[in-house]
């Protein structure tokens, strides 16, 4: 009715096409072989294994999960082998996972055991797995085809007493601790190895009959020959003798075996064959209950088997679903395979050779939110060689945080260079494959391994440099007003009245306000400090430079009057100095107020010019109006100069002239080197630079034309008298 069979891939492919004549089914338990998905070809076919993509998957995974990347491959010479390089390799690859040494195993058969290309085989392996420096290798077949490898560690192991102790990673086709001679165990090299095993959960009844279990009760040949091989015991009423053994009494303990000869938990071969069976059964039982079979029964029918035929069965195989004693339900998917899954087995041996294997993770197909991959490291035991320490497998060492990997030359993706990241990059990552940007408001930290928040910056009140300046601005101001103080209490005196009381006011007025002018620089930068700053400092100083040439021009112009005939004394008075400080004030306010119109200052946020500072600012708007209002600032102060550096030698016992060329000449030099400066400094120091400058060029004013004046209305009150100021020819000056 069904046939349950565990053949190679290549018989298995071929019994269909004689079973399939009756339409038979066959339930596989022991052949990956994707070509029996084809149910064109083998529709007949079902397996109770789940397909090999899952386990392709799951190593790749494990790989990463444990960061090995340069690992070791052994496969063997068939289809499987094949079929294994075409889809695993390219993944490995995507992965950035390095094949460190490739062997490809070919089968034993009969008595090619002792033929020349094994015994180059053997040795390729054996020199090998002892030159390479990978600590995992990935072994994939059966154990047909693994005999050569298990000869290679089994000489080393337990002739040369050099065992190969590595990570051995195997998939499901091999059962490694499954061995026909126990002297081809070996325990050292193979202890702590991964295994990929079909997914089996504990039956509770399996191992109560294995207790029971007699041969002596069997007529199964294969029984017998397994008893007498385990216990070296002879069958002499099944022809099966062993040189010098005793007789077998059936009555021999199954679980005094050595693990590797024989264990009694159920081994995920065996419950795939418990599940076949199960299956069939369900459906059996289906389709014996079936309304179509009540129908055919009749009533007080009977069963004759003779009238079913295996095709019925195939349609109720297709449609089962159960749950086992085990509790875990099963059934076929579309393309007749068990929805099942792999275990990740952690084999631990003792020295006694007893076996204790530890499920450390699951390959579940059918888990949902990430979970289709789970592996618990901290139960993995590994293999003595690494002392309990995760073990490490890559070409060269990892590349840490701040680098990036550069593969080097000729050789594979994993064996690379670990370069520092470029200026102003970061990477976060182990084995970074490049280097990350820092976003605008940023920047890369010592390590170039994490981007850290920039500082805003802008000269503030609280930090020195602002506290400086700030004492300096308010003890300039407080000078001024003692200034302005002291002439207010002199007015009436002749030095006082000779520099024209107006004027000097004025200048005193718009100096205080120059100096106060500077808060405006102090402090973050808003709205409308931005719009007020340059603005205001260029109005103010125009005023103030407009009240020295105002000035020197009454200077001249009353020198000149002087002179007989001379038409000039029509300008002397305020009037003529009203109309210059105007005239020169209103022109600076209208460019300022074009400046305010069209391109206007505003605070911005410069996040370039420095690593690890954002810079507040103020954006001016337009360049070229900033730098006309400096512009014109710089020829009133130049025509100053010049007219009083020509009515610098005008006869006078008190010659202003001569002040007011020597403080436009300190002017004139402050604004001149400002500009280099200003260009040449961002941040705060860039309007520290031109706090400086308000404050020096007019404290040069402040000092240069008033500073004589106070030095003789304080210290010398004798020569403010009318008489010293009187020539030959009277004058006001």
């Amino acid at each position: 009715m069904a046939i349950i069979g565990g053949l190679t891939s290549h018989n298995s492919r071929q019994m269909p096409h004689i079973l399939n004549v009756y339409k038979m089914p066959q339930l596989s338990y022991g052949s990956f072989d994707p070509a029996l998905n084809d149910k064109t070809q083998f529709p007949f076919v079902y397996q109770v294994i789940p397909s090999e993509i899952p386990q392709y998957v799951g190593i790749i995974q494990l790989l990463h999960h444990f960061g090995w990347t340069w690992i070791g491959l052994i496969v063997s010479d068939d289809d499987s082998g094949e079929m294994l390089l075409r889809i695993l390799m390219p993944s490995l690859l995507q992965n950035n996972i390095c094949i460190a040494l490739k062997e490809i195993i070919p089968t034993l058969k009969g008595s090619s055991r002792i033929t020349m290309q094994i015994k180059k085989t053997m040795e390729s392996i054996k020199s090998s797995l002892s030159s390479s420096k990978t600590n995992v290798i990935l072994v994939h077949g059966n154990s047909r085809s693994m005999d050569v490898l298990r000869m290679v560690l089994s000489l080393q192991e337990n002739v040369e007493m050099k065992p190969i102790e590595r990570v051995w990673i195997i998939t499901a086709q091999w059962d490694f601790a499954s061995v026909p001679i126990i002297d081809m165990f070996t325990p050292k090299s193979f202890n702590g190895t991964l295994s990929f095993t079909l997914h089996a959960t504990n039956v509770a009844e399996y191992e109560q009959f294995l207790k029971t279990l007699n041969p002596n009760q069997m007529m199964l040949y294969f029984i017998h020959w397994f008893w007498s091989t385990a216990f070296n015991c002879s069958f002499p009423t099944y022809n099966i003798y062993r040189i010098n053994a005793r007789n077998c009494t059936g009555e021999e303990k199954l679980w005094s075996l050595p693990g590797a000869v024989f264990e009694m938990e159920m081994s995920g071969q065996s419950y795939s064959i418990y599940n076949a069976v199960y299956a069939v059964a369900h459906a059996f039982h289906a389709m014996f209950s079936s309304r179509s079979m009540q129908k055919a029964i009749g009533d007080g029918g009977t069963w004759n088997l003779s009238n079913v035929y295996p095709w019925q069965l195939n349609y109720f195989l297709k449609q089962i679903r159960f749950n086992n004693t085990a509790g875990e339900e099963i059934f076929f998917n579309e393309n007749g395979k068990l929805v099942t899954g792999y275990d990740i087995i952690n084999t631990v041996i003792f020295p006694n050779q007893s076996i204790h294997r530890i499920r450390v993770g699951r390959i579940n197909q059918q888990a949902s939110g990430g979970k289709q991959f789970t592996v618990n490291e901290s139960a993995v035991v590994w293999n003595q060689r690494f002392k309990q320490i995760l073990p490490k497998s890559t070409c060269v060492e990892s590349c840490h945080p701040g680098h990036k990997r550069i593969v080097k030359q000729g050789e594979q993706i994993c064996c690379y260079d670990c370069p520092q990241c470029s200026e102003g990059m970061i990477s976060n990552l182990t084995d970074a494959d490049h280097c990350d940007k820092c976003s605008d408001d940023q920047y890369p930290n010592k390590n170039q391994d994490q981007c850290m928040p920039k500082h805003i910056i802008y000269l503030s009140y609280r930090e020195p440099l602002g506290i400086i300046l700030t004492s300096f601005v308010l003890f300039l101001s407080l000078i001024t007003l003692l200034i302005m103080w002291i002439f207010i209490q002199q007015q009436e005196t002749p030095i006082v009245k000779a520099n024209n009381w107006n004027i000097t006011c004025t200048l005193l007025t718009s100096l205080l306000l120059c100096f106060l002018c500077s808060f405006l620089f102090i402090g973050k930068p808003g709205k409308v400090t931005c719009l007020l700053r340059q603005t205001v400092f260029g109005i103010v100083f125009s005023l103030a430079v407009s009240c020295v040439l105002a000035k020197t021009l009454t200077v001249v112009l009353a020198f000149m009057a002087t002179k007989p005939g001379n038409r000039m004394r029509k300008w002397m008075g305020k009037r003529l100095a009203v109309s210059v400080i105007i005239l020169c004030t209103l022109i600076q306010t209208g460019i300022c107020a074009l400046w305010l119109a069209t391109s206007p200052p505003f605070p911005e946020f410069d996040m370039h010019s420095q690593t690890t500072q954002i810079i507040v600012q103020c954006n001016e708007g337009s360049a070229a109006m900033f730098y006309t209002v400096l512009g014109y600032m710089g020829l009133l102060a130049i025509i100053s100069f010049t007219v009083a550096f020509l009515a610098r030698k005008l006869p006078d016992t008190f010659n202003e002239a001569k002040l007011i060329t020597f403080s436009m000449l300190v002017f004139c030099s402050v604004w001149l080197s400002f500009v280099p400066t200003y260009l040449s400094t961002k941040g705060k120091y860039m309007v520290a630079v031109e706090i400086f400058c308000i404050l020096a060029s007019s404290v040069g004013l402040l000092g240069c034309i008033f500073l004589p004046k106070l030095y003789i209305i304080v210290l010398r009150p004798e020569l403010n008298a009318r008489d010293q100021l009187i020539r030959k020819q009277n004058f006001a000056i």
